[in-house]
């Protein structure tokens, strides 16, 4: 969904009869989801005419019904780490993601430490401890190849020592239809509940909203595989689409938690719905 869809839409059907074929392409091609379309297109064909306004106000309505209204803040455990998450598949922006969560826990004034668990590429682990000096966020890491799971194990005992409040791990990209790798994150999963029953407390799949519809495909095979509490949603800068935020949450419940807008260290923040919505327009 670039941004400002709500408007091309008014202005692709204004002063003109509604080509429904049309309207379900453009709405499809929006990465909303088939769903949703055709709940839509239901809607709207129920009504004796239909003006561009009322498409809009259709959708509008459609989509804020979906989107959750509220997006908790996070917020740390009394006792003990409070520990995120990160998976994904590779390109999405996960790493980035991962320093700049970082930055923005530590300007909410919160303690953080970063895992790099992405231990299959050398560079990966260069590149979060890159981004570790610049959001000044301790990262922890092991040698190439060493076993993720052992290192998120020990960046939770080292997280505890200190009263860390987040812990941060940023995994490895992994394509969903790998078998293997998708069982290593359970591993990482079960080990670091060696420590905490409950953790990880947030698992984060990172999406990138340009890959459209193959996004909601990885967050089923990601959700069946550990679970999933959210979503973060990057490159929404630019042509990033961001209705695969609505299809995922219609689909499968997995609410949208943050978005990346930039490159920056500051275009990341809390999801919010409402402005989500007043860009679309």
């Amino acid at each position: 969904m670039a941004f400002q869809f709500l408007k091309d839409l008014f202005d692709r059907f204004s002063n003109r009869p509604v080509d429904w074929d049309e309207l379900e392409e453009s709405l499809i091609r929006a990465d909303i989801g088939v769903p949703m379309t055709l709940e839509i297109i239901k809607a709207l064909q129920e009504r004796p005419s239909v003006t561009a306004k009322e498409i809009v106000e259709v959708v509008k309505q459609h989509i804020e019904q979906i989107l959750p209204m509220g997006n908790p803040r996070l917020r740390p455990l009394p006792d003990r780490p409070k520990v995120l998450l990160m998976i994904g598949v590779n390109g999405t922006g996960k790493t980035t993601s991962a320093a700049k969560l970082a930055h923005l826990l530590r300007r909410e004034r919160h303690s953080v430490l970063l895992a790099a668990a992405d231990t299959f590429r050398a560079a990966a682990i260069e590149q979060l401890k890159i981004w570790g000096d610049r959001v000044e966020v301790e990262v922890i890491a092991g040698d190439y190849q060493a076993d993720p799971a052992a290192l998120c194990y020990d960046a939770y005992s080292a997280a505890k020592k200190r009263n860390i409040e987040f812990l941060i791990c940023d995994t490895a990209g992994r394509l969903h239809t790998r078998h293997n790798l998708m069982q290593e994150l359970g591993k990482i999963v079960r080990t670091l509940q060696k420590h905490d029953p409950a953790t990880p407390h947030e698992k984060l799949l990172v999406v990138d909203a340009t890959t459209g519809s193959n996004a909601l495909v990885q967050a089923r095979e990601f959700k069946d595989a550990v679970g999933l509490t959210g979503l973060v949603i990057t490159k929404l800068d630019g042509s990033g689409k961001g209705g695969i935020a609505v299809a995922i949450q219609q689909e499968l419940g997995i609410p949208p938690r943050f978005v990346g807008t930039g490159e920056k260290v500051d275009d990341f923040a809390y999801f919010d719905r409402e402005e989500f919505v007043e860009r679309l327009l």
